[in-house]
C-alpha cells in the first residue's frame, strides 16, 4: 500500500495543532517555534506533492479511498488535479509566513493572574495549524460529503481566530472593540453557517438523485448514462451547492461579512481569510458546480456573470471611498473575487486557467500587502489612512514593500497577477464582449485606489506621530522578501503554473461540453 502523502498534508498540520495547544502557558515562545515547524514541514510535503503530481497525467492523483460511513455511502476519497494541487501548495507556503507574521499578535500586554492556566498564545496558533489542515484536506476531497464537513467544520476556528484574537485584542478595557470583534465573528459564522445549511440540502438532494456521494462515481454514471438528471432538479441542486460558495468567496451581495472580518481579525488571520478560506469557495465552483451540475451551471451564467461584474465594480468603488486601511484591502479582494468567478463562468480556457492563476496569485499579492499594512498599523496604532503621512521618508524598506504589494494588487505588468488578470479579461471577451470590456473598470479604480492610499499614507510630509517609525524589522523581511520575489517571479515565468493548470482547465470545460470560440477572421480579397 502506497504512502498516503495527501492524508499526511492534513493529518501533520492538525497534529501540530494538538502539540501546539498542549504546550505549558509559560512556554510561549517554544510554543510558537513548534507551530513554525510544523508548517514548514508541512510545506515540505506539499512540495512532494507538487513533485510527485504529472500534469499531464490522470484527472486525480495520488487517489485515496476507503470506507468511512458505508450505510450511507459516504467514503474518505481523496485526489489532486491541477487547480487542487496549485491551491494546496498556496495554502502550505502562505501559512509559515502567516506564523511569522503573527508571531506577538497573541502575546497578553500583561497577565496580572500568573497562575492563570488559558493560554492564548498556544491557542492562536493551533487554531490556525487547524485552519491550514481543514483547507487542505478540502482541496482533495473528492467524496462531496468530506468536502461538505470540512467546508462547515473550518468555521469553527475562523470564529475564534477573528472573535478571540481581534486586532484591538489586548484593549483589555475596550469594551467597544470586543464588541466590533464578536459582532464581526458572528456575521461571519450566520453568513457561512446560512451557505452550509443550504449546501447540506443539496448534498441530501444530490445522493438521492445520484446514490452516491464520490465525484467518480457520479462522473462514470453521466458517461454511461446511467444517470440522469431532471433539469429542474439539477437547477435547484446547483443552486444550493452554488449559494454556499458564493457566500464563501465572497459574491456580491453575499460578501458583507468580509470588511468587518478582516477589519476586526489581526493582519495574518486577515490572510487566512482572503487568501486562504476564501479559495475554498471559488475553487468548489470548478470542482463541484461545474463537474455535478454541466446543464446547470450554463444555464446560470448569465446571471452570474452579470453578479461578478457588480462584485468587481462595486467592491472597487467602495474601497475609493475607505478611510480605514484594511477594509480597503477587503474591498478590494471583494473587486478580485468578481474577475474570479467571471473567469470560471466565462467557460473558455483562457478564462478558467486565468481564475486559477488568480486564486494564487491573489493569496501571494493580497499576503503581501495586508502583512505589510499590519506591520504599518501595528507601529501606528491605528488603521485610519488620516493619521499617516510621509512614511517613506522614515521607514523606506517598509514604503517600499507596501508599493510593491499595492501595485501586484493593481496588477501591474511584470507582476503575477497582471497575468492573471489579462488572461480572465481576455478569455471572457471572447465568448461574452460587453461584460468583458465593462470589466476594464476595475482595472481603473484598482489603479486609483491603490495609489491614493499610498499617496496618502507614504508620501508628503511626516506627520509627528510617525517620526520615530522604524523600519521593517528582520522577521517581518523574512515574511515580506519571499512573497515579493514570487511576485516578480510569477510575473515574468508563469509557465510553472499554467503546466499545472491548463490540464485541468480542460477536463473542466469537457464536463460542460465547452469550448474555445473560434476568432473571426475575415476572408482576404
Amino acid at each position: 500500500m502506497s504512502f498516503p502523502l495527501l492524508t499526511a498534508t492534513a493529518v501533520l498540520p492538525a497534529v501540530g495543532a494538538i502539540a501546539t495547544a498542549a504546550v505549558p502557558a509559560a512556554r510561549r515562545t517554544a510554543a510558537k517555534w513548534l507551530a513554525l515547524l510544523f508548517s514548514l514541514a508541512t510545506l515540505a510535503l506539499a512540495a512532494l506533492v507538487l513533485v510527485r503530481f504529472e500534469p499531464g497525467g490522470a484527472r486525480y492523483q495520488l487517489t485515496e479511498s476507503h470506507a468511512w460511513i458505508a450505510d450511507f455511502g459516504v467514503r474518505y476519497e481523496l485526489g489532486v488535479d491541477g487547480i487542487g494541487v496549485a491551491l494546496l501548495a498556496l495554502t502550505a507556503l502562505l501559512i509559515p509566513f502567516v506564523i511569522l507574521a503573527g508571531w506577538h499578535d497573541a502575546d497578553p500586554l500583561e497577565d496580572a493572574r500568573p497562575n492563570r492556566r488559558w493560554r492564548p498564545t498556544q491557542g492562536f496558533f493551533a487554531l490556525i495549524l487547524m485552519v491550514e489542515a481543514m483547507v487542505i484536506l478540502s482541496f482533495e476531497a473528492t467524496d462531496v460529503f468530506l468536502f461538505y464537513i470540512l467546508f462547515e467544520a473550518m468555521l469553527i476556528p475562523m470564529y475564534f481566530l477573528i472573535g478571540g484574537f481581534g486586532d484591538r485584542a489586548h484593549a483589555g478595557g475596550d469594551e467597544a472593540a470586543a464588541t466590533q470583534r464578536s459582532y464581526a465573528a458572528v456575521k461571519f459564522l450566520l453568513y457561512n453557517l446560512v451557505g452550509g445549511l443550504i449546501m447540506l440540502a443539496a448534498v441530501i438532494g444530490l445522493y438521492v438523485v445520484a446514490g452516491s456521494f464520490s465525484l467518480s462515481e457520479i462522473a462514470a454514471a453521466r458517461a454511461d448514462g446511467t444517470l440522469s438528471m431532471a433539469t429542474g432538479t439539477e437547477r435547484w441542486l446547483f443552486l444550493g451547492f452554488f449559494f454556499a460558495f458564493a457566500v464563501k468567496a465572497p459574491l456580491w451581495p453575499l460578501h458583507t461579512w468580509l470588511p468587518n472580518a478582516m477589519g476586526e481579525a489581526t493582519a495574518p488571520v486577515a490572510v487566512l481569510i482572503t487568501a486562504v478560506v476564501d479559495k475554498v469557495g471559488t475553487f468548489a465552483m470548478l470542482r463541484f458546480c461545474l463537474q455535478l451540475f454541466p446543464e446547470a451551471s450554463a444555464w446560470a451564467t448569465p446571471a452570474i456573470l452579470v453578479l461578478a461584474l457588480i462584485s468587481i465594480i462595486y467592491g472597487a468603488l467602495l474601497a475609493v471611498g475607505q478611510r480605514d486601511i484594511k477594509r480597503l484591502i477587503a474591498y478590494a479582494s471583494i473587486s478580485h473575487f468578481g474577475f474570479i468567478i467571471m473567469g470560471i463562468f466565462a467557460m473558455t480556457s483562457q478564462g478558467q486557467s486565468g481564475a486559477t492563476l488568480y486564486m494564487v496569485n491573489h493569496g501571494i499579492s493580497t499576503a503581501a500587502l495586508m502583512l505589510v499594512a499590519g506591520f504599518l498599523i501595528s507601529r501606528r496604532g491605528s488603521r485610519l489612512i488620516a493619521d499617516y503621512g510621509g512614511v517613506q521618508k522614515v521607514a523606506p524598506v517598509l514604503a517600499g514593500t507596501f508599493l510593491i504589494g499595492g501595485l501586484a494588487t493593481l496588477s501591474l505588468p511584470g507582476l503575477s497577477p497582471f497575468v492573471s488578470e489579462f488572461l480572465v479579461l481576455v478569455g471572457t471577451f471572447s465568448r461574452y464582449p460587453v461584460v468583458g470590456i465593462i470589466a476594464t473598470l476595475g482595472i481603473v479604480l484598482a489603479a486609483l485606489y491603490v495609489l491614493v492610499l499610498y499617496q496618502r499614507t507614504m508620501t508628503g510630509p511626516v506627520k509627528d506621530a510617525v517620526r520615530t517609525m522604524p523600519d521593517l524589522r528582520v522577521r517581518e523581511l523574512v515574511v515580506v522578501t519571499p512573497l515579493i520575489a514570487l511576485l516578480l517571479f510569477l510575473g515574468v515565468y508563469p509557465k510553472p503554473l499554467t503546466e499545472i493548470v491548463n490540464p485541468a482547465v480542460e477536463h473542466t470545460l469537457s464536463d460542460v461540453q465547452k469550448t474555445d470560440p473560434k476568432p473571426e477572421v475575415e476572408a482576404a480579397p
